[in-house]
């Protein structure tokens, strides 16, 4: 299956609750944090809903 490697770019601070705990559903604390998550339909709605601060690679 394929991964996703997915870097937080930009800081939490200032940023609704919700997309906060999206970050944090995919490991993200702060900014520089790096996790690799599934390639799957929910990591990608994560991925989406949290684009504007996120930057997305193949692992």
């Amino acid at each position: 299956m394929a991964q996703l490697k997915i870097t937080l770019k930009k800081s939490l601070i200032g940023r609704p609750k919700d997309q906060i705990a999206t970050a944090q559903s995919l490991g993200l604390r702060k900014p520089g944090n790096t996790a690799v998550q599934p390639d799957n339909i929910q990591t990608r709605g994560k991925v989406a809903k949290i684009s504007h601060l996120i930057e997305v690679s193949e692992a």
